[in-house]
């Protein structure tokens, strides 16, 4: 597979009309894209297809009016900076930032061309934007939440597993994400009777040495933040809490599709469909300096209920009633 290639947008869907100045000037404007997951990634597809798919309902046609140069990062820091400079010697019209690690690499490479981010944690303090409601400069975009939703992850821990009195926070220290959302969760835990731990996932030997030392003792739970180590770690973190059944909450949906316990997260997909909107405005005229970045305004529960099954967990009814989707 190229490194770069093109992605066509799914026909039969109706178009809105073009404004006047996009029909009148007969420009094919490109959009470049920059993902951080790997192309056979489902969830970094599921993301994609949303942003594209809006764009067509907003009149963008692949082929007709608009073209796509998409690059896969896979979760690789020099792979998304050597692709960020590829996109911007393109020279687009606009990029989508799909991920912190892309938008980064970007802002690296260069200020002049509009940016789209969208799903970034904590845009102001990684210094992306000025601030959420002016963000200044070429950038905008997404932001995947604030960091109070930790707290909703320790306090979802103990209602799905009551006996858990330990909880082993995983994170990356080399994100100040981890950092914020482990002192979040640190602040909450005298409220719920549990002590906290952290884990660093810093790689796969790490992650396992110290979830099989802290599975020693009882009444043991994980809750593992969302960062691009613990996504890259997703399986093995899985592996490592069925193995030593350890109930664990986690902050990305896929995590739980793929076989874990419970998830707390924004809706991912959702927030590429606003960030197409952006993408549409931008397209048409409007400064992304004036446009504030936008909220993640739905936040899914997600539980597996054979996970729960094979750690001999029994999920209250009125939580699975409370779940936007259970999987059996």
């Amino acid at each position: 597979m190229n490194r770069r290639h093109l992605i066509t947008l799914l026909g039969g869907a109706a178009a809105w009309p073009l404004a006047a100045t996009a029909q009148q000037d007969g420009r094919v404007r490109r959009i470049g894209v920059l993902m951080n997951r790997a192309a056979d990634n489902p969830d970094g597809q599921a993301r994609l297809a949303a942003f594209q798919q809006t764009l067509q309902q907003l009149g963008w046609r692949e082929g007709r009016n608009v073209r796509f140069d998409i690059l896969w990062g896979a979760d690789d820091v020099e792979r998304e900076r050597r692709y960020a400079a590829e996109l911007i010697a393109l020279a687009p019209d606009i990029i989508l930032a799909g991920g912190t690690l892309s938008m980064a690499a970007l802002q690296q490479t260069g200020r002049s061309v509009p940016i789209v981010f969208a799903a970034i944690a904590d845009p102001v303090g990684a210094g992306f934007v000025d601030s959420l409601a002016r963000p200044g400069g070429n950038v905008t975009g997404t932001m995947a939440f604030e960091y109070s939703l930790s707290g909703k992850w320790l306090e979802l821990l103990k209602e799905i597993a009551p006996s858990v009195k330990r909880a082993a926070v995983l994170r990356d220290t080399a994100n100040p994400l981890g950092i914020g959302q482990f002192s979040v969760i640190q602040a909450a835990a005298p409220s719920f009777g549990v002590e906290v731990n952290a884990i660093n996932v810093r790689d796969a030997g790490e992650i396992e040495r110290a979830v099989a030392a802290f599975a020693r003792s009882p009444n043991g739970g994980l809750v593992v933040t969302t960062s691009v180590t613990a996504t890259a770690h997703n399986d093995l973190i899985i592996k490592l809490a069925a193995r030593h059944k350890l109930p664990a909450v986690y902050g990305n949906r896929f995590s739980v599709t793929g076989g874990g316990l419970v998830s707390y997260a924004p809706d991912y997909v959702d927030q590429y469909r606003d960030a197409a909107g952006y993408v549409d405005r931008i397209l048409r005229g409007e400064n992304p300096a004036d446009l504030p970045v936008q909220q993640a305004t739905k936040v899914e529960l997600i539980i597996n209920l054979k996970t729960a099954k094979a750690l001999g967990i029994e999920v209250p009814l009125s939580l699975q009633q409370r779940a936007d989707e259970v999987i059996e």
